[in-house]
């Protein structure tokens, strides 16, 4: 993955808020077949003490990007992580990944995981590139065409 570093440049970082609710639930329904709520992101940001999530502005207020996790113990667990279509292949996500890492980190985590869809060729890959190695099988986890998911860890942050 080649990195915009022009556009990079540009983005900023911020823990996401009710501002960015309206941005993140319309990136969200492009992005995945099931996707979460606008209020499943509100209770996540308002009274989910485990949860961790991130915006990447492109401008002031223009959502380009997010990402979520929970730190449970020494432990990050991927929530979320989906780019704006039109800003993808860009370097964002990887950007954003390694910013959950750095946060992770930060926050006490040694390790880290999530779930990928079995068909998410691009993510897989993503994830491979920042260490994470397939460690298993959901099956039948997501609930709308009864696809696996796999299970992905990265053992040690960074």
């Amino acid at each position: 993955m080649v990195k915009d570093l022009a556009f990079l440049g540009r983005i900023k970082y911020h823990r996401m808020n009710s501002e960015h609710l309206d941005q993140v639930a319309s990136i969200e329904r492009e992005s995945f077949q099931t996707p979460w709520s606008k209020d499943t992101f509100s209770y996540e940001i308002r009274f989910n003490t485990f949860a961790h999530y991130m915006v990447a502005l492109a401008g002031k207020k223009k959502v380009a990007g997010y990402a979520g996790m929970w730190v449970i113990m020494d432990e990050a667990h991927i929530t979320n992580v989906a780019v704006q279509k039109n800003q993808r292949g860009r370097g964002l996500g990887l950007e954003l990944m390694q910013r959950m890492i750095a946060w992770a980190l930060a926050l006490g985590a040694v390790r880290m995981t999530l779930e990928v869809r079995a068909s998410n060729t691009p993510a897989r890959s993503l994830y491979a590139t920042l260490g994470f190695k397939e460690r298993g099988v959901r099956k039948n986890y997501y609930t709308d065409t009864g696809e696996n998911a796999i299970i992905m860890w990265k053992d040690r942050l960074p």
